[in-house]
This record gives structure tokens, C-alpha cells and sequence, in this order.
């Protein structure tokens, strides 16, 4: 996706989002749904994650996978959330923005 996509896809999002919601939350939750982020080794490692559960009752393996996730969501989100304020601060530091 590029820049000009993502813009797009923002606006759409900010038509049916609370005002209250929090910006950077909101930009993570339009990058993530439109990023495709879906690799080959996510694949692998979630082929490994069932390898490793298997003989388990379903249910078990389902509330591990959905707590996995659940982790890697939070994960995901922090680290992009962190990597805007760095580069926020990063841009002022630089001079290319001011606070």
C-alpha cells in the first residue's frame, strides 16, 4: 500500500470512528487492516504452533491460538505505536517539525 492509498483508507475510517477514539490507535487499526501483513514465516510459525499442539483437544488448542494472537495483536500495536513517537521525535529533533 502506498501513502496515498493509506490516506485514502484513513479517511474512510474517520468517517465512522468515535472522536474520542485515539489517534494512534486508530492509525495502527487502518495500517494493520490494510497492510496485508501476512508473510511466509508468520505462516511457518503458526504451522509450528499446531505442530506443537497436536494431540490436543480442540478447544485447548483453540485458547491457545487465540491467546497467541490476542499477544501478537497487542505486540504489533505497541510497536507501532512506539515506532510513530520515535519518529515523531526523531522529525523534531531533526528540525523537521516543531512541537
Amino acid at each position: 500500500m502506498n501513502m496515498t492509498d493509506f490516506i485514502r483508507a484513513l479517511q474512510a475510517e474517520l468517517v465512522d470512528k468515535p472522536e474520542d477514539e485515539p489517534i494512534l490507535k486508530m492509525l495502527f487499526e487502518c495500517y494493520n487492516e490494510h497492510s496485508g501483513f501476512d508473510n511466509d514465516q508468520i505462516r511457518q510459525d503458526f504451522e509450528a504452533l499446531y505442530e506443537a499442539m497436536n494431540g490436543k483437544p480442540l478447544r485447548e488448542q483453540d485458547e491457545v491460538v487465540y491467546a497467541t494472537c490476542a499477544l501478537c495483536c497487542s505486540h504489533s500495536e505497541a510497536g507501532f505505536i512506539e515506532g510513530i513517537r520515535v519518529g515523531m521525535r526523531l522529525a523534531q529533533e531533526a528540525g523537521i517539525v516543531r512541537e
